[in-house]
């Protein structure tokens, strides 16, 4: 009995290890990546349109295009709070100009105007001087205003790091479009300005974990490079307010890039830090 039951025992062993030894296709392993964003699904514009992910926002986009985020609404009919979803094409071109039909027109023979219509034209031409003197002086007064950077006004910029300057903005076509801040990982980034967060993610390729302050309809401000972010989107945070620290993602040196956007327009940071 007990040799028939060793025979049994041996059997299952052999079969067992013959199963064991079939088997080619390892084990399925869970990823413990799935909350980073894959690299070639960041956004890199090139060409005139994009087709929205995961993630984005409509200023993160108009960031990377280098275009003003009410530019991208306006001419892709998006209103306010601009809310874009993955799949949706965003253009980054101008909408064309629609071309006027050629029509002719036969011009009638202009009437000469009898001795009364005269006198009511010239009486007419008097009246309207005055009214034109002040739509003049009106609009010449709004030039001046416009000329000036009104928007700017009730922004009081600080620094949004300590460190030092490594690189400073340059206005050539591919010229760092920043100033570059090196310190020690987890220094403190500061909100340069009071703002609200639009954008706090690592889309943006060559910005690695990237935070985006509006501060008003014209004044975006980047702090980029970060290994730790601190807010979130729709945050509304204080200048000097702590909103990340210094890393080095997606960035050969450990420091902070900071950029200001003017209507999307990268301008030199060093012009408006005191």
């Amino acid at each position: 009995m007990n040799k028939q039951i060793r025979c049994y025992v041996a059997l299952f062993i052999s079969v067992l290890l013959c199963a064991c030894s079939s088997r080619h296709v390892p084990a399925p392993v869970s990823s413990l990546n799935n909350n980073i964003n894959d690299y070639t699904s960041r956004i890199n514009i090139n060409g005139g349109k994009y087709t929205v992910q995961k993630g984005d926002t409509l200023y993160s986009i108009a960031f990377s295009a280098g275009k003003d985020f009410r530019e991208l609404a306006k001419n892709n009919s998006i209103p306010s709070p601009y809310i874009i979803v993955p799949g949706q094409v965003v253009s980054l071109l101008e909408p064309s100009q629609p071309r006027a039909t050629e029509k002719t027109y036969q011009k009638k023979p202009a009437k000469k105007p009898s001795g009364l219509q005269k006198i009511n034209n010239k009486l007419k031409k008097e009246l309207d001087q005055p009214k034109k003197r002040r739509y003049v002086q009106k609009q010449a007064n709004q030039k001046i205003s416009n000329s000036k950077d009104v928007s700017n006004v009730n922004l009081s910029w600080i620094w949004p790091a300590k460190g030092k300057i490594i690189q400073r903005f340059s206005d050539k076509e591919n010229g760092y479009k920043g100033l570059q801040i090196a310190n020690e990982e987890g220094t403190a980034v500061l909100a340069a300005a009071q703002g609200t967060v639009v954008y706090a993610g690592s889309a943006l390729r060559g910005y690695g974990n990237l935070i985006i302050l509006k501060h008003n309809d014209d004044y975006l401000s980047a702090y980029a490079h970060n290994s730790k972010l601190l807010v979130k989107e729709k945050h509304i945070v204080k200048a000097g307010q702590k909103i990340a620290e210094i890393g080095n993602s997606e960035s050969p040196v450990t420091a902070l890039r900071f950029e200001i956007r003017y209507r999307g327009k990268a301008v030199n940071p060093a012009k408006y830090l005191p």
